[in-house]
């Protein structure tokens, strides 16, 4: 008989279908079936729910968009992997054109103050991200006041940002304070130095401290465990104030609290930094090849590599910033009004 060929309905009778359907799914959806069953206590739920419920996406989208910025400072004599490090941190390249200085250069060389800035996105949020290196400090033969230019420059910072807060246009102020400062301290001591005392003396009222032991496969487990002993009693001894963690609520789950706890226990931090990838156990990973095995970097077991990221990074930067702003701002401000009046 050959095929069959259905006629087109009109445009008048298609929509009236559409119309149906739709009517269909409304009277069999769980709303509609509520409404039907329990009309006035849907009616009295939305009446009671008002909607700040939201706020907390608003905040959120908002902060997404605007895109947040984090200034890092790091600092600790030549040959410590500062700038390893950094980058294993934030998987980019900030030192491509450096140049190492040789003896007779060192010599004459004095602290100075560099920046590096790189605007990273990680699904869909935009971090712009300074780095302030300072190279010469600690490399001198006399090092009385090598951390002069250093707090110069916090101090910088403080001011740059306390005119802007006081100025007309208030609505695009950036934000250049010193949020952490990473110091490395040598594992070939017996604890700190007395620059390293110094330089924290000298900065931890203006800056969050956070003390790492650099080039940590240079030590076996135990004396690893030694120095960080030793560390935290000398820093108690002399006073510091090292950036603390804050306690954690009773509401949060216990595996954040565990994190929180491993967190307290391993400062400071031993740490060992690479750029390069290895082959391990199948395995390529970023790492450090030695003819007796290798170091990788995010082997828990091996370094506090991954600990130190994650507080940076996924939960304590904004911590970092808000005690940056509430406390060693506070202070500089407080201090400038004092004089003011």
């Amino acid at each position: 008989l050959g095929p069959r060929w259905l006629p087109v309905p009109p445009a008048a009778v298609m929509d009236s279908i559409i119309i149906q359907e739709r009517l269909v799914e409304k009277l069999l959806s769980p709303r509609t079936q509520a409404q039907r069953s329990h009309p006035a206590k849907l009616k009295d739920h939305e009446k009671q729910y008002v909607g700040f419920a939201t706020l907390p996406n608003q905040v959120h989208r908002k902060s997404v968009k605007k895109g947040f910025d984090f200034t890092l400072m790091v600092a600790g004599e030549s040959g410590l992997g500062k700038s390893t490090l950094v980058n294993s941190l934030f998987l980019t390249d900030l030192y491509k054109d450096r140049k190492l200085l040789n003896a007779e250069e060192r010599i004459n060389q004095t602290v100075e103050i560099v920046k590096h800035t790189v605007d990273i996105e990680e699904k869909g949020v935009k971090l712009k991200l300074t780095i302030v290196d300072t190279p010469g400090f600690g490399d001198a033969v006399n090092n009385t006041e090598c951390w002069k230019p250093i707090t110069d420059y916090i101090d910088q910072q403080f001011e740059q940002y306390f005119r802007d807060e006081s100025g007309l246009n208030r609505k695009n102020i950036q934000d250049n304070r010193v949020h952490c400062c990473l110091y490395f301290i040598s594992p070939f001591g017996h604890g700190l130095r007395p620059v390293d005392v110094e330089f924290m003396k000298a900065l931890h009222e203006k800056v969050n401290i956070v003390p790492l032991i650099a080039k940590a496969d240079c030590l076996i487990p135990s004396e690893i465990r030694k120095l960080k002993e030793r560390i935290r009693e000398e820093i108690d001894k002399f006073g510091i104030k090292v950036y603390q963690f804050p306690e954690c609520d009773s509401d949060e789950d216990e595996e954040f609290k565990q994190q929180d706890r491993e967190l307290k226990e391993s400062a400071p931090f031993a740490v060992i930094g690479s750029n390069t990838v290895v082959e391990a156990k199948g395995q390529r990973v970023r790492g450090r090849l030695y003819p007796w095995g290798i170091v990788e970097v995010e082997n828990q077991a091996h370094c506090d590599f991954v600990k130190l990221r994650n507080m940076l990074i996924r939960t304590h930067m904004h911590d970092l910033k808000d005690v940056t702003c509430d406390v060693h701002y506070e202070n500089y401000r407080a201090q400038c009004i004092q004089q003011m009046t």
